[in-house]
């Protein structure tokens, strides 16, 4: 008891770096306000958020009281955003483009098949914008093969030539096609497929490597959490979501290696929410996300905790990701794997309510759970453990999956 009041969390700096997102930051602080005050009432604490305090592109203060303590955090959103858009900003044509390129990559090294005796789930969400946009084209392709026919069948009864219906047949059936491809594209905030698609081009395009202009911005993201350890804090939290989460895995390593993390003052804290690490790191060229895995898997100067679950389909779930790309080192030490255990955690009418939602069962680790067990993500941004000491001798999930996958384990080139 004495030990853990001596370090109480009083101040916390949380640096929220999300997946691949083109939509605005403002609303994972509308969804933040949205879902703490629901596990407020459920679980008996008090929070509330504030405007901005700090400096940084986008963010939120947060104060708390929970069992008892009165606890302050301020929250930056880390923004890739626009860098997110500028990758998605393709024409039809090229997206298409993109899709034999990523399904290339991935079918050829091995890696999508050493990924599907992984989790079913993720590899399946990777294959849909495949198998939603073909489907796309294929009925394009038939609408516009239709209305051409019917176009030149029109022709012929009015006594054209019959080269002439032709022509007309052939242009009235490419505009048709491409107008009903960009109807399909004007409802992919519906059908997702373009979205998806362009994330998983993104990092198959580079082979796994970060493209230059993503490096920049980590870089600037590494120096913007240097800076929170001179600033009076008692934790230094790190999120990373989905492919926000390989992405810290850099950062950190990055800052560790350079010595930018003082031995003391406010602690350093990872926690890793619904991975998609391997989907990057088995990649032939990830030499850098691999050599930062084996890395920070083994550091003093941090926790990191890695939280997924099974019930999340676009997440790989239990899977170490340190251990199934195959670079687990002597002595590894992180990251403990444990589950939100959705299932558990959701009531039953809850769990009905969002079963069948995978993009917003992906989203769920940064929301209520009205059966929570022991893993809440507000508690652990603004409650009065480090992350740390709130899991402090947990063991990690027996159902993790530890054993090496990955084709390629090269951490230099």
């Amino acid at each position: 008891m004495t030990e853990t009041t001596e370090r109480q969390v009083k101040r916390r700096r949380v640096f929220y770096i999300p997946g691949y997102d083109p939509i605005h930051p403002r609303r994972y602080r509308e969804l933040y306000r949205k879902e703490s005050a629901v596990q407020a009432r459920v679980s008996g604490y008090e929070i509330a958020l504030k405007p901005k305090t700090t400096g940084g592109a986008y963010g939120w203060h947060v104060t708390a009281n929970i069992d008892g303590q009165g606890v302050d955090a301020d929250v930056d959103v880390l923004v890739w955003s626009d860098i997110v858009r500028n990758s998605m900003s393709q024409s039809i044509p090229a997206t298409y483009g993109q899709l034999v390129r990523t399904a290339w990559e991935y079918i050829a090294t091995g890696a999508l098949f050493r990924l599907m005796r992984l989790r079913k789930g993720p590899v399946i969400a990777a294959l849909y914008p495949v198998g939603m946009l073909l489907l796309q084209l294929a009925v394009a392709v038939g609408i516009g093969a239709l209305l051409g026919q019917a176009a030149a069948f029109g022709a012929t009864l009015i006594d054209l030539p019959v080269w002439i219906g032709t022509v007309v047949g052939l242009g009235v059936g490419a505009v048709s096609a491409v107008q009903c491809l960009q109807f399909f594209k004007s409802k992919d905030g519906k059908l997702f497929a373009y979205y998806l698609m362009h994330d998983y081009a993104y990092s198959a395009r580079w082979k796994g490597a970060n493209p230059p202009e993503l490096e920049t911005r980590m870089a600037d993201f590494g120096d913007q959490i240097a800076a929170a350890f001179d600033e009076g804090y008692d934790e230094v939290l790190v999120v990373g979501h989905s492919s926000g989460a390989h992405l810290a895995v850099s950062i950190l390593s990055d800052l560790i290696r350079d010595g930018r993390v003082p031995e003391q003052g406010a602690k350093l804290s990872f926690l890793s929410l619904g991975q998609v690490v391997p989907m990057v790191s088995f990649l032939r060229d990830a030499w850098r996300l691999r050599a930062d895995l084996a890395y920070l898997s083994t550091r003093e100067e941090l926790t990191w905790v890695d939280v997924t679950a099974p019930g999340d389909g676009c997440a790989f779930a239990l899977c170490d990701p340190v251990g199934v790309t195959g670079v687990a080192p002597e002595g590894q030490k992180w990251p403990l794997v444990m589950s939100a255990a959705f299932t558990q955690s959701l009531s039953a009418e809850r769990w009905s309510e969002l079963r069948w939602r995978f993009f917003r069962l992906h989203f769920q680790y940064l929301c209520a759970f009205d059966r929570p067990k022991d893993y809440d993500y507000f508690q652990i941004t603004a409650g009065p453990l480090t992350l740390g000491d709130r899991y402090e001798g947990r063991p990690p999930s027996r159902s993790r999956k530890v054993t090496a996958a990955s084709r390629y384990r090269s951490v230099a080139p």
